[in-house]
């Protein structure tokens, strides 16, 4: 009884992980001085679970000033938003990542 417990619960996170499977292709932090951003690619699967060609592009930002002592202060980061859907903002770029991916109709 305890390993069908065991094996039911695993199935249980494996199917509710892989209802977001999108797959993280790259992630940067560029800028310095005046503005910074944060960049993410995802690639989308398909229903099946296999990787489809299509990507999602999200990017968010922060303005940044130097005080007299020379410290870089930024203020708090923008939302995230999908490049192709800019009016759109997440707070989260998974969330983000997964409503373009749905837009899609991939996962």
């Amino acid at each position: 009884m305890k390993k069908f417990t065991i094996c039911g619960l695993f199935f249980a996170v494996f199917a509710a992980g892989a209802a977001n499977a999108f797959q993280l292709q790259s992630s940067n932090d560029l800028g310095r001085d005046d503005a910074r951003n944060q960049n993410v690619v995802v690639r989308c699967t398909t229903d099946t679970g296999k990787v489809s060609n299509q990507t999602c592009s999200l990017r968010r930002y922060a303005r940044c000033s130097v005080n007299d002592q020379g410290t870089r202060i930024c203020s708090g980061w923008q939302p995230w938003y999908e490049l192709r859907n800019p009016d759109v903002g997440y707070a989260d770029w998974r969330d983000g990542a997964l409503a373009c991916c749905r837009s899609k109709g991939l996962r």
